[in-house]
């Protein structure tokens, strides 16, 4: 049985919902104040669009939220390597493509107070759905998520069938013009819709 499925409402985020709503506390101070007010000028600047869940039983209380945008994968600037793990289950005759159409999960959030209770599955289950559903109004085949680059994010995507799109971080460095020795703060992962779409 899923939670937001049953017991929560799905919709945009909204400057009037979170005007009304209790305060969104999830575990990154920089993601309570995204979803508190910078995803506002985010929408507004058409640079991504943030949704929630909130609770059914107290529609004041925001569960869940996450922003997307369109992206691409740029696989001409990946290593040959890292390029042919990422397009392993690409068509053949489509792996020489320059870019293969994506979807930014920009930020994803769920309140403390539901943490640990498999919402985050959920919620990411439901973003792989959404984006395979035969209504979906746009050509999406791959998730990616710049993830923080510490133990639990990581291990969240991890979990959720995200692979690094580099194999290590001095490739990243390479491809993202970081000429630095100190370890990146984000990762770049991607999830291929393909193997969920059948």
């Amino acid at each position: 049985m899923s939670f937001l499925e049953n017991y929560c409402t799905f919709q945009p985020l909204s400057e009037e919902l979170i005007k009304v709503s209790e305060p969104f506390v999830c575990d990154d101070s920089d993601l309570c104040d995204f979803f508190a007010k910078d995803f506002i000028k985010y929408n507004q600047d058409l640079f991504g669009k943030t949704y929630c869940f909130t609770l059914d039983e107290n529609p004041r209380k925001i569960v869940c939220a996450f922003t997307i945008a369109n992206d691409s994968i740029k696989a001409q600037l990946i290593p040959k390597s890292d390029r042919n793990r990422l397009t392993r289950k690409v068509a053949n005759q489509k792996r020489g493509l320059k870019s293969y159409p994506a979807v930014l999960i920009g930020r994803l959030g769920v309140a403390i107070e539901f943490e640990g209770k498999g919402i985050g599955r959920e919620l990411m289950d439901f973003i792989k759905s959404w984006f395979i559903d035969a209504n979906n109004k746009t050509g999406c085949r791959f998730l990616v998520v710049d993830s923080y680059n510490k133990e639990h994010p990581i291990r969240y995507y991890t979990k959720n069938g995200f692979k690094f799109i580099f194999e290590d971080e001095e490739e990243e460095k390479t491809y993202s013009g970081i000429v630095t020795n100190e370890s990146l703060y984000t990762r770049l992962m991607s999830f291929d819709l393909i193997v969920i779409s059948g």
